[in-house]
């Protein structure tokens, strides 16, 4: 059972940097459907989705989509566009494998279903798990695997188990027919030509926001009529990066960068 159309010829030549934006300006765009918006610019629309505008009108060129002159884009066929250039026209069943609580969150995530993806079954391997019932779906044992991706013609799965079980977990799926992993396992996946893996890492997100809390925190506005000391970090993760700050005569702050 193929499902495969739209991405083995409707996407084949679009930069992968644009594939990976159009989710984006469709979310914005729902957002502005949602507040009965019937047309957008491209600069508005830009704003929405936190690029420029000359990057979005390029990007959306590559779906045939250039807008009307002094009305911009047309909010519904636009949403039309980019989710047919997804796939998300047609009706996605994806599998969970790993009924924790991510497993549970995503279960019970209600925007799969208006954005094209409908949650086929849940699998663990905890018999105090198997049976019960989550999101409507009853939990299935692992042995069910092959089954229900060929059942359900899921060539999406999600595997949201401990990364010691990831692999296998991973093989299995692969190997039934999935052709599309989204993995919230802390682990690297292998997998062969022609399957895609997408990486969910909570913990690497939260590391990278920490680097940029702990440099704003080594960087202190002064208050008007105090001295401007040198500013660096004591505990050698900056380096021997140092900033300047002063207020001017107007109140202004202004930074100066010594070394790098």
């Amino acid at each position: 059972m193929s499902r495969r159309t739209r991405s083995d010829s409707g996407l084949q030549g679009i930069p992968e940097a644009t594939i990976a934006r159009l989710p984006i300006y469709l979310r914005a765009l729902y957002a502005l459907a949602d507040r009965d918006i019937a047309s957008v610019s491209s600069e508005e629309l830009a704003a929405a989705a936190g690029v420029n505008s000359a990057k979005l009108r390029k990007d959306l060129s590559h779906l045939g989509s250039y807008g009307t002159r002094g009305v911009g884009y047309d909010v519904d066929y636009l949403i039309y566009q980019v989710s047919r250039e997804l796939g998300l026209t047609q009706d996605w069943p994806v599998v969970i494998v790993g009924a924790g609580n991510l497993g549970r969150a995503l279960a019970n995530y209600g925007g799969f279903a208006s954005r094209g993806f409908r949650v086929a079954a849940l699998i663990d391997s905890d018999p105090a798990v198997i049976g019960s019932v989550i999101a409507g779906h009853r939990v299935r044992a692992a042995d069910e695997i092959e089954g229900v991706v060929s059942d359900y013609g899921v060539m999406i799965g999600a595997i949201t188990a401990p990364a010691v079980a990831a692999q296998g977990i991973c093989d299995r799926l692969v190997a039934a027919g999935v052709t599309s992993i989204l993995n919230f396992a802390p682990v690297v996946l292998s997998v062969p030509d022609g399957v895609d893996v997408r990486k969910v890492d909570l913990s690497i997100e939260l590391q990278i926001l920490a680097f940029h809390a702990q440099r704003r925190s080594v960087v202190r506005v002064l208050h008007a009529g105090e001295a401007a000391p040198e500013v660096a970090a004591s505990n050698g993760s900056l380096g021997d990066a140092k900033r300047t700050l002063s207020l001017d005569g107007g109140g202004q702050v202004t930074a100066e960068a010594v070394g790098t």
